[in-house]
């Protein structure tokens, strides 16, 4: 069993240290099932304790190398495997990246994050990506990647550039997880988050709300998230964007009110994360992204593109913000 997995499992002991609470399945469940404005109110009071309420974490999110991933997501539009508009692209050349930090820097993100579509980094495509981070770094903004699973070392090296988050999502909860995902297994991104947390740098990891899963799938998933020891610094909640192509491109979109929830919970069970309202957020009325700030969410990926994916214009977060009186970290 890898670290993160045994520390979240291991029962408490009288001479050791106090252990942090220990969510269950049906702990979550009880809060899904609150009145909608009995939950908000109690994920407002945990935001508040910990937060100031009225601020945004911003982040900008690249996609330094694009397409060919070998790996069958079945929500991905970068997977080799399936019949999307998204081309195979190269690794982005130093400049290219740099450019984009400091229009992402001027545009008032505070963290640059850049993703590759790969099942993991090679040696060579690492210290690439490691040369990209000390640039980053260099014009003030924390950093954060997403390379997919990370073998021994390879956390000691980013960590060493200068590498504060680094993303790897469990997308769903465990018994789900086949359903989305056969390329590798629920645990294999555990031990990545393991490899992580060992190297000292901060773990940003949520899930995808809407490919199908029930709702105690979803109270599992943040059951699992809450579970980590210490749990994720940042925690993005992304609503599925249903990509032609992919296999879950007929899926029905989820209940606003249900995604809504979801914030919620992750915000009451992991009270000192930053909840990061992700992928989804286009097709999101100002009025539902409003419901998810006051749910505890203080985060967004900021820029008109995450990925592949659409992202709102910077200028329509703006004139939302301002209606809301939310203020940038």
């Amino acid at each position: 069993m890898n670290v993160i997995a045994q520390a979240a499992t291991l029962p408490p002991s009288d001479t050791a240290a106090p252990a942090q609470p220990r969510w269950t399945v049906a702990d979550v469940e009880a809060l899904y099932q609150l009145p909608l404005m009995d939950l908000l109110f109690r994920a407002q009071q945990v935001h508040r304790e910990n937060f100031d309420a009225n601020e945004i974490q911003r982040s900008t999110l690249l996609s330094v190398k694009t397409g060919g991933c070998s790996e069958d997501c079945g929500y991905c539009s970068q997977s080799a495997r399936y019949d999307t508009e998204t081309g195979r692209e190269a690794l982005l050349p130093l400049d290219e990246v740099l450019a984009a930090a400091q229009a992402a820097k001027d545009k008032g993100a505070s963290r640059f994050c850049m993703g590759a579509a790969w099942r993991g980094p090679k040696d060579k495509d690492l210290a690439k990506v490691t040369e990209m981070i000390r640039a980053v770094k260099d014009l003030g903004l924390q950093t954060c990647v997403t390379l997919g699973m990370l073998k021994d070392g390879q956390a000691e090296q980013l960590k060493s550039a200068g590498l504060d988050y680094y993303n790897h999502n469990l997308d769903t909860d465990a018994s789900f997880y086949g359903q989305v995902i056969t390329t590798h297994r629920h645990a294999d991104r555990l031990d990545t988050l393991d490899q992580v947390r060992e190297a000292g740098l901060k773990v940003c990891s949520g899930g995808i709300i809407g490919m199908g899963e029930s709702r105690r799938n979803r109270a599992a998933l943040i059951v699992q998230l809450a579970n980590l020891n210490p749990p994720p610094e940042s925690v993005p909640i992304n609503n599925l964007v249903a990509i032609p192509g992919t296999p879950l491109a007929h899926v029905a979109p989820i209940d606003h009110f249900e995604f809504v929830r979801t914030i919620a919970a992750a915000r009451i069970t992991m009270p000192t994360s930053f909840v990061r309202l992700s992928a989804g957020r286009q097709a999101m009325s100002d009025e539902m992204q409003a419901l998810c700030y006051l749910a505890g969410a203080n985060s967004i990926f900021y820029g008109d593109k995450l990925l592949t994916t659409d992202n709102p214009e910077a200028d329509r977060d703006e004139t939302l913000f301002a209606k809301l009186g939310l203020r940038p970290i």
